[in-house]
């Protein structure tokens, strides 16, 4: 067992509740920390049990104070599907900055190593292909998506700020299409509402004419990104991410043949700055931390698939939120 104590904010969410997950396990003393806006308490009542974890519901826009030491804080607290941040545009800015200045003044006072969870989404619809640690991006600021992509970009600068100027030990993973367990139905992205489609009997809603591409990563590779990058000495960007790239018609038909069902895909027009393609060049985490991604998509969306198989009826419908 160590004696780590960590910070893990956004913890009832998909990502935070499988980093949760993965800290206990390493025997870490975890607090999980989450409003619960979109996050779902049920993602970590598991972890109720153990006496090495504590969840505290709190905004993280507000003043974090956690007493006693804190080793490191994992900030992954952020709405993350556009469902959500089209719904929430104010709360996802203010997140995005004043939630992360709050975790790294709070990484300071309390000599912590903090990790921010930016996204691929810096990159914006990407004129450079695959996606390499230092392409600036070619983001729309005053689109519709621009609250989550800005909120981003902001959150990376100020926490370099913070290293360069405050010394804190800081680290940036720029996640790409993540997928597994405990995702949410009905959020917007492309894999849960395909699996979520096909489950209800309707038909696959594709944006655009389906040739724009993605990469997804299966949960349990990212998480390991994640930690190594962490443990890491290394305080600037890294992709973590499947480069296996697809395009959304070619994993539609995957879906309906995992799921053995007879829906048709329906076509509607691209949403505003929606990415045209998307795949992460990994070769810094192959250099830096030793990563690759070991779990195929035939076998992660398996797992997947049986996880929504699993949920009731209700589940299967319902858009868990609670916007204030």
């Amino acid at each position: 067992m160590t004696n780590k104590r960590i910070l893990i904010t956004g913890a009832a969410g998909f990502l935070g509740s499988h980093l949760c997950d993965r800290f206990i396990k390493e025997g870490f003393e975890v607090i999980g920390m989450d409003n619960l806006i979109t996050g779902d308490i049920k993602n970590i009542e598991h972890l109720f049990k153990h006496k090495e974890f504590e969840f505290i519901e709190h905004d993280v826009t507000k003043f974090i104070h956690i007493p006693g030491k804190l080793d490191y804080i994992l900030n992954f607290a952020s709405p993350a599907s556009p469902i959500d941040y089209l719904k929430i545009p104010i709360q996802t800015l203010k997140v995005g900055s004043l939630g992360t200045h709050n975790c790294l003044g709070l990484a300071k006072e309390k000599n912590a190593r903090i990790l921010v969870a930016s996204t691929s989404e810096v990159y914006g619809d990407p004129t450079v292909h695959p996606q390499t640690e230092d392409y600036w991006g070619n983001v729309n600021p005053v689109g519709p998506r621009g609250v989550y992509d800005e909120a981003k970009r902001f959150q990376e600068a100020i926490t370099m700020a913070y290293h360069t100027y405050h010394k804190v030990e800081t680290r940036i993973v720029r996640i790409f299409n993540t997928y597994g367990p405990r995702m949410r139905l009905n959020d917007g992205r492309v894999l849960p509402a395909f699996i979520g489609q096909a489950l209800r009997g309707e038909d696959l809603t594709v944006f655009g004419d389906g040739s724009q591409t993605r990469s997804f990563c299966y949960v349990d590779d990212l998480i390991e990104g994640i930690f190594r990058l962490l443990m890491s000495d290394y305080a600037y960007p890294v992709n973590i991410g499947n480069p296996d790239e697809i395009t959304i018609k070619q994993f539609g038909e995957e879906i309906i043949k995992l799921t053995g069902t007879k829906q048709k895909m329906i076509l509607k027009d691209l949403p505003t700055d929606d990415p045209k393609q998307r795949q992460p060049d990994i070769t810094l985490a192959r250099k830096l931390l030793g990563w690759e991604p070991k779990v195929n998509r035939a076998e992660g969306l398996k797992i997947t698939y049986d996880y929504f198989k699993s949920l009731s009826p209700e589940e299967l419908t319902k858009t868990a939120h609670r916007f204030e």
